[in-house]
């Protein structure tokens, strides 16, 4: 049996607890397994008793100053927060499922019945935390060998762990994609065939694997299984849709696109590999997902994707509500993918500083977001390419520095507000004053004043009376006021 060195004081103390109330208790699960596979420091500690696991969870609370206590009686389980470590602590339990929940009815049951529950063979390795055996590991399902081998192997049949608890199979994917493991081939071959069951699973939890497979090291390893085990047409189906590469031949000239998922499983990853943060690998992830729909074959020209940066943008807000997902994240995303083909245009040395400046003022405070999307969005395989688009996109960032530091666009707001507008003009609030906010905008944008409030506002007087006899303020919005 294999010993596992443990340090954490808190431990210790558990097993002490232990002892004094005659029971066995193990630390089991994720907290063994990063640690065996040096990944860390872990605060999130899942404890096994064979007993009352709740009257032991309130019997360690009660030896922690400040400790808090949750109590989940229907599951036999509690969650203490003690200091900076979060501990679950359940008793040793059989479970079984109906087919239309994923809520276990639960049962007293043997340390064995306990492991075997656990989703994969590497989170079924349980320690010791009493002092006759402290350290010492249980290994009964093979979990020491698939750590070593990078395996995720499920302990009983795939099918029943799976039937039990179909978030599992998301689990799976997860974990290959945080751990860079694979997924056994009857595991891949069970999702599969149950991949339709992944729709008993709320929202909720189905979002929370899907962002965790996101914030992963390698995103694309888990989207990819998810994909191939057909998971993904029910989670993700607009992503699912990306995939293929259609053909059409006109006499003797052949025609061919990149399949569009292969592509964006490059560009996630190229993006993983730049930042952390999770809503830019989501713009990555859909800077391109409207293809499919505004796909076209144009004689003579080949396949077109036309329009498929603003199509996409305005689903953006759609998909990220069915998903449960920010509000403010998804005007974010959409802001990305409406603008990701926006930067390439302004290459030519020919491009006016006009351009520039639009460029800058829609993409406001997501401007560095927006070049680090479009050189993810390079996926060539030639390294001259390569080359050439990055230095493309070093060519646009200059210039737009070079603007910025003229005009200020970056954090633009109209140096002229409504409240000055109306005053001078002597109108209600109104779509007259829209309009005035708007020309003033325009100008600065078109360089015809520079971005400054004097500069406005004499502009302002010139342009006043002409586009009030254009757009007079309506009797009705004069009435509101008074």
């Amino acid at each position: 049996m294999s010993h596992f060195p443990i340090s954490d004081p808190v431990l210790f103390a558990i097993g002490s607890i232990a002892d004094e109330a005659k029971m066995e208790a193990y630390v089991v699960g994720g907290y063994v397994r990063d640690a065996l596979l040096e990944r860390g420091p872990h605060k999130d500690i899942d404890i096994t008793v064979l007993g009352d696991g709740v009257g032991f969870a309130s019997l360690v609370a009660s030896q922690f100053d400040g400790a808090r206590l949750a109590v989940y009686e229907q599951f036999r389980t509690a969650a203490l927060q003690v200091a900076d470590h979060t501990i679950e602590i359940v008793g040793a339990r059989k479970e079984s499922y109906r087919k239309t929940s994923r809520n276990p009815i639960t049962e007293s049951g043997t340390l064995e019945d306990d492991l075997s529950r656990r989703d994969f063979s590497i989170n079924a390795l349980a320690v010791s935390l009493n002092e006759t055996s402290f350290g010492e590991m249980v290994d009964l399902f093979g979990g020491l060998e698939d750590l070593e081998h990078h395996i995720l192997r499920t302990p009983l049949e795939p099918e029943q762990t799976f039937s039990d608890d179909p978030l599992r199979m998301m689990r799976a994917a997860r974990f290959a994609s945080q751990l860079e493991f694979h997924v056994d081939g009857y595991a891949r071959d069970a999702m599969l065939h149950m991949a339709e069951r992944i729709k008993i699973i709320t929202q909720e939890r189905i979002t929370d694997e899907f962002l965790k497979i996101m914030a992963s090291p390698k995103p694309s390893i888990g989207i990819k299984i998810l994909f191939e085990t057909g998971l993904l047409q029910y989670i993700f189906p607009e992503v699912d849709e990306l995939s293929g590469a259609e053909l059409r031949t006109v006499g003797e000239q052949e025609y061919a696109h990149k399949d569009v998922f292969k592509h964006t499983m490059q560009v996630v990853d190229n993006m993983a590999a730049m930042t952390d943060d999770v809503w830019l690998r989501f713009a990555a992830l859909l800077h391109d997902i409207a293809k499919p729909r505004t796909k076209q074959f144009r004689k003579g020209v080949g396949w077109t994707f036309y329009g498929h940066d603003i199509v996409g943008a305005r689903w953006i807000e759609k998909m990220f509500r069915r998903l449960k997902l920010p509000n403010e994240a998804a005007e974010r995303v959409a802001k990305l993918v409406r603008l990701h083909m926006r930067p390439m245009a302004l290459v030519d040395e020919g491009v006016t500083d006009s351009a520039v400046r639009r460029l800058l003022f829609e993409a406001g405070e997501d401007t560095d977001d927006l070049l680090m999307l479009c050189r993810a969005d390079i996926t060539s395989k030639n390294p001259r390419l390569v080359s050439r688009y990055q230095r493309n996109y070093d060519i646009v960032s200059e210039k737009m520095v070079e603007v910025e530091a003229k005009d200020q666009m970056r954090a633009f707001q109209s140096p002229v507000r409504g409240e000055e507008i109306m005053a001078l003009c002597n109108i209600p609030p109104s779509k007259t004053v829209g309009i005035l906010k708007h020309a003033l905008e325009e100008a600065i944008l078109d360089g015809i004043i520079p971005n400054d409030h004097a500069a406005a506002h004499r502009y302002l007087l010139e342009i006043k009376d002409a586009i009030l006899a254009e757009y007079p303020v309506k009797e009705f919005e004069r009435a509101r006021v008074k």
